[in-house]
């Protein structure tokens, strides 16, 4: 079998090891990136394909008679035409679980550096307030605790649950939003009654689309204007345009972003150019500790090895 890594680069392959994964397959190329122009000449060929972020079309899979499986570097596949796939008879696997320490760490990472104003006072003192205060230490930007919030979970799959525990461990008090399809299960609250009583918000559910847009201008201007919105998920979950005005308005406090609707983005974004201390972006790194990522290599190389032997796992279609 041979196969073919589109984006191995997106991995940051430079401080793993890569001895399993070329281990378990005979023959592979490795893509440093792959273009969309460069995609079906990548794949011909090949019987497994591994993509990270590159999409596989329905006319690239249905054009790739040799596909047998498509493994997705990731846990959300919505670069991957299933339903293409699965009328093609080729199998997708996704990665699982390999980031949950990583994810939960950056979500706290980011609600401290709020709520202590991390940022702020790391300023300060490289701007020599300190050296020049009366007092033993610097006052001046208002400390909140996490004890005794109320945390609202959207999506409690491994990295909600995970992110409610830690959440317990602060002595934060924990909602979970119901899901969108299903109000049956006891002690979920509705999506707006969440954001109504929950003085923070973070979002652990994939991209569809269902799920779009799902934190748009009616939902940031229900949530307290004391809350903070946390998103680690995707970008495209929350309107980034309405999160702009609530930030400069005052509907909410703070914004933690890990993803955006395009990535990399446009030097023009919106989110980009805020220069509001109540905003934090990082470049979708939560997921990205040397750890983590070497566990995403295990897991590709699991789902490789378990079709080669007749029993695919962590299956989407």
């Amino acid at each position: 079998m041979q196969g073919v890594f589109l984006d191995l680069d997106s991995v940051h392959p430079s401080d793993l090891d890569l001895a399993q994964l070329q281990d378990c397959l005979p023959c592979w190329e490795f893509h440093h990136h792959t273009g969309a122009d460069q995609v079906l000449s990548r794949i011909q060929g090949a019987q497994v394909v591994v993509t990270n972020k590159v999409p596989l079309t329905a006319s690239s899979i249905q054009a790739s008679h040799g596909l047998q499986l498509i493994c997705v570097a990731a846990t959300g596949t919505n670069n991957i035409d299933l339903a293409a796939a699965s009328a093609a008879g080729v199998v997708v696997s996704n990665a699982r679980d390999y980031a949950t320490a990583s994810v939960v760490e950056h979500v706290f990472s980011l609600l401290l550096t709020l709520t202590r104003r991390l940022d702020a006072y790391r300023r300060r003192v490289r701007d020599g307030d300190w050296t020049r205060s009366p007092h033993f230490c610097l006052f001046g930007e208002p400390i909140e605790e996490l004890a005794g919030k109320r945390l609202g979970i959207i999506g409690y799959g491994v990295l909600g649950r995970a992110v409610a525990n830690l959440a317990r461990a602060f002595s934060m008090q924990v909602d979970i939003a119901q899901r969108l399809r299903d109000s049956s299960r006891p002690g979920r609250l509705p999506l707006a009654q969440l954001l109504e009583s929950c003085d923070i918000i973070s979002l652990h559910c994939p991209l569809t689309e269902q799920t779009r847009g799902l934190i748009g201008e009616t939902q940031l201007r229900q949530m307290k204007d004391t809350a903070l919105l946390i998103n680690t998920a995707r970008g495209g979950i929350v309107d980034e345009q309405a999160l702009l005005r609530a930030l400069q308005q005052g509907w909410i406090a703070g914004a933690g972003i890990d993803v955006l609707a395009e990535e990399p983005p446009a030097a023009s974004s919106a989110l980009l150019h805020c220069s509001s201390p109540r905003l934090i972006v990082t470049p979708h790194i939560a997921w990205a500790s040397r750890a983590a990522r070497q566990r995403l290599l295990s897991e590709i190389t699991a789902n490789i090895v378990a079709f080669g032997n007749g029993s695919p796992r962590n299956r989407v279609c």
